[in-house]
């Protein structure tokens, strides 16, 4: 299957609630839901001072996308499974009394013949408007999740999110944009951007794409290989393949002011691996930079391990530990085909950017330096 691009142009977590503590209303409430191939995951958040603050969470893994490789359809215990979560996080609006929201839903129910009746199901039985958004979006809404991380020297950007069923991949040109509002102008970014478009403050998307091959759909494409470390080379290769029609592909930049951010369980779990965490911690994970040296032993240390290591391994965990290697791959080829000296890791994504834009929208302020 080809990329798909606009005319004219990661693993599975554990079940995770996060209750915060409530406090008194003196904001309205906003909330995000992204349900993606593999995971459901919600944000409750206040805006406060150019920012938000989260207030409640949501995240498990509902393998919405599996089998459809197969059938093209979401299966009936992908869809019961799914709904059971999409209940919690009725409840949890509820009870927060959310009433600003944006719930979205990316590859899995684009590709399946079967969405609509999927989303009117989701609507009977939760009552909650689940939006099937086109890839453009996703890949804007990824954009704007990472403004924060975004260098106030970065001339030439490239945004990358992989997901369970598709990796999007966005060049933004911010070389004209004043030193001090780099990262605002990536929340300016608005809904229906093209190619060589030039929003406000002068960002620039140069190119984008979406290309059908997430963790989990790429790793279905070579289920069949036994070899692990052929089964790796085999995917990395058959992504690079993907990236052909990319208008930056074969027009590298020098080093400097060329900045690569990467949002996805699969680079927050290298990175994770990178800093020796068993347990978790965003705020060591998230900004953090690696070389491709680091990231290039990380994933040659995956190798070594081996299948059963893997899930042994207190730094990837048993859930992402069936994905890791796809979403490795994805991220070689990557470094391979833009040789950066370092890439940005984002522990945000598309929920983060939902907020930003629904309060971008209500005329609130956002900073995206806060």
């Amino acid at each position: 299957m080809s990329p798909r691009r606009p005319k004219g142009a990661g693993a599975f977590p554990k079940t995770v609630e996060t209750p915060v503590p409530q406090t008194p209303r003196s904001k309205p409430l906003y909330a995000a839901l992204d349900l993606g191939t593999n995971s459901c995951r919600m944000l409750v958040a206040r805006p406060e001072g150019g920012q938000f603050r989260v207030v409640d969470s949501f995240s498990k893994a509902v393998q919405l996308g599996a089998g459809l490789e197969a059938t093209g359809r979401l299966s009936r215990s992908s869809i019961n499974r799914t709904i059971q979560a999409l209940r919690i996080c009725q409840r949890k609006l509820r009870q927060h009394d959310v009433t600003r929201m944006r719930l979205v839903a990316t590859e899995a129910c684009r590709r399946a013949k079967n969405s609509r009746d999927f989303i009117r199901l989701v609507k009977r039985e939760t009552g909650l408007p689940l939006e099937i958004i086109p890839a453009e979006e996703e890949a804007r809404l990824a954009v704007i999740s990472c403004a924060p991380l975004v260098h106030k020297k970065t001339e030439q950007l490239l945004v990358v999110d992989i997901g369970g069923g598709s990796t999007e991949l966005v060049w933004i040109d911010i070389s004209d944009v004043p030193e001090a509002d780099k990262a605002n102008s990536i929340l300016q970014i608005k809904q229906g951007f093209t190619k060589g478009s030039a929003p406000a403050f002068g960002a620039k998307v140069i190119d984008w794409i979406s290309v059908p091959l997430g963790v989990a759909t790429l790793r279905d494409q070579f289920e069949d290989v036994d070899d692990d470390g052929g089964r790796f080379a085999l995917m990395s290769w058959f992504f690079e393949e993907k990236l052909q029609s990319f208008a930056p592909y074969d027009r590298l930049h020098s080093h400097d002011g060329f900045q690569i951010v990467g949002t996805s369980g699969t680079i927050t779990t290298v990175a994770a691996s990178h800093l020796g965490l068993t347990r978790y911690d965003r705020n060591k994970v998230d900004g953090l930079q690696m070389t491709s040296d680091q990231i290039d032993k990380v994933i040659h240390g995956y190798l070594q391990l081996g299948p059963n290591g893997r899930r042994q391994d207190p730094r990837i965990g048993r859930d992402r530990a069936a994905l890791i290697m796809s979403g490795s791959a994805i991220l070689q080829a990557l470094i391979r085909v833009w040789p950066t000296q370092r890439l940005s890791v984002a522990d945000r994504g598309l929920r983060e950017g939902l907020l930003y834009a629904l309060m971008s929208d209500d005329g609130r302020k956002l900073d995206a330096h806060g």
